[in-house]
């Protein structure tokens, strides 16, 4: 017969407690049994691991080295148990998300706090993609979540929708055209307009009202950022039309948001890896997302 756990088990047992009586009790069995299973360990092993003296056991320095390698082993089951038990408890979960950068920075924080305060164990990982790449890495299967504007269909990707709200103005303040509560295409006649880039789908979106309005505006700076035409905007550049996520981001004393007379829809998708092992903090999240949206963006969510 080989060595079995249960050997070892009483062997730690005997060394933790100083003496077969004191072990039985820990393996609630009796002093005969276990005296039995410890002299068998000692036969196949070939060599005596205490030293008896009137009835009392002395460890011999190839059982204290021997308990040494137990403990480690037995300390490294305790993490593996503990961490099965943390999994059952959703905690030290790690929750991989891929995002639009502008999403990261004005929707995906206030959603993490929510979350977060339900599992305090759990962690995040997001990683800031723009498509095509953040399309092909979803696809791949290698997120728990992805977080898009105007998601495409995806082989192996359900798209489920998070929220959609009007695309809003950024002025900066003291502009004349803050002192109204609401502007028409007609009011950026003329003026000094800062624009997304022009590969950008909302971009497209926007030109296309100004021209069928036939307003004129006078194009100063594009870029790709939200984030960098409500800080150009902020630096007296001109204005603009963005997201409402960003716009409530940014907004301050110096920028002021205000919505447009005509409607533009800004839509967030969830992206959801459909052959991927289902993380359950996905669920966590995505309602986070929906009641921690600003106001003018939540008026639409799904």
């Amino acid at each position: 017969m080989d060595i079995q756990h249960r050997h070892i088990e009483v062997f730690r047992a005997v060394m933790t407690a100083g003496s077969v009586t004191g072990a039985a009790t820990l393996l609630h069995t009796s002093q005969p049994t276990l005296s039995r299973d410890l002299a068998r360990l000692e036969q196949l092993l070939g060599y005596a691991l205490f030293e008896r003296e009137r009835g009392r056991l002395s460890a011999t320095a190839r059982a204290r080295a021997l308990f040494d390698e137990v403990e480690r082993s037995f300390q490294g089951l305790g993490r593996v148990i503990e961490r099965a038990r943390a999994l059952g408890r959703d905690e030290d979960a790690e929750l991989n998300v891929l995002s639009l950068p502008a999403l990261s920075h004005a929707l995906l924080p206030r959603a993490l706090t929510a979350m977060l305060s339900d599992h305090g164990g759990a962690r995040v990982s997001i990683t800031p993609a723009e498509p095509p790449l953040l399309d092909a890495w979803m696809a791949e299967q290698r997120f728990d979540l992805g977080l898009a504007e105007q998601a495409t269909p995806l082989p192996g990707v359900r798209v489920e929708p998070v929220l959609e709200a009007d695309e809003v103005v950024v002025l900066p303040a003291g502009h004349p055209l803050a002192s109204r509560h609401r502007l028409a295409l007609k009011d950026f006649a003329a003026q000094d307009f800062i624009s997304l880039a022009a590969d950008d789908p909302y971009r497209r979106e926007i030109d296309a009202r100004f021209d069928e309005a036939r307003v004129e505006r006078r194009m100063r700076v594009q870029t790709h950022s939200a984030v960098a035409v409500c800080e150009l905007v902020r630096s007296g550049l001109g204005v603009a039309i963005v997201n409402p996520l960003t716009a409530a981001a940014c907004a301050s004393d110096s920028l002021v948001v205000r919505p447009l007379a005509v409607s533009i829809p800004y839509r967030v998708s969830a992206l959801l890896p459909l052959h991927r092992p289902a993380q359950p903090l996905v669920a966590a999240l995505l309602s986070g997302l929906r009641s921690s949206a600003p106001p003018s963006a939540s008026r639409r969510s799904a």
